[in-house]
């Protein structure tokens, strides 16, 4: 009876979710790094704090915690938060906040999946003005665009590839 081990499935299944957990553990750190780093270290910060509470809310193990703050204050390299502010389909505005050591690599990375979806990086505050940030550090857009289903299926495609890219923190639009 092939393809019946019990064990391949839990394999399978389990390298599949490690992944994902992977993924979003390491966008955590970053953002973690970034916080420790713009604090000294100091777990009561209010920045560090937020950083802190997200991990938890992930389940994220103390040690790998520990560990990014400890690498943060002994790290040479600076991770710096940016922001792509980009016209979508159906002219839907989509803000990607990132953390990365190298702006230019990050840059091109997302101009390459944006060119595979015939958009374009906007200029600086062509989509911002549109958005504001409440408290916790989420841009909530002012007013909100109609899309066809056509249209709102080619975003979240798009939204989806942004979010797997390594440097990608979060993707905000104004699509309803």
């Amino acid at each position: 009876m092939s393809g019946h081990n019990k064990w391949s499935q839990i394999k399978r299944q389990k390298g599949a979710t490690d992944a994902q957990k992977s993924k979003i553990f390491g966008k955590l750190v970053r953002l973690i790094q970034v916080e420790a780093k713009k604090s000294g270290g100091n777990t009561n910060s209010p920045g560090l704090k937020m950083a802190l509470e997200k991990a938890n809310k992930e389940n994220m193990p103390k040690d790998t915690i520990e560990r990014a703050i400890k690498k943060a204050s002994e790290q040479k390299t600076d991770m710096q938060p940016v922001i792509f502010e980009i016209y979508g389909p159906g002219g839907v505005g989509i803000i990607v906040t990132a953390l990365t050591d190298n702006n230019n690599r990050t840059n091109q990375e997302i101009k390459y999946i944006l060119r595979d979806y015939n958009t374009d990086l906007g200029g600086q505050g062509s989509v911002l003005w549109n958005f504001s940030k409440n408290a916790e550090g989420n841009w909530i857009p002012k007013s909100t665009v109609d899309v066809s289903d056509e249209d709102l299926e080619k975003l979240s495609t798009l939204v989806e590839t942004l979010e797997s890219q390594d440097d990608v923190q979060d993707v905000f639009t104004n699509a309803s």
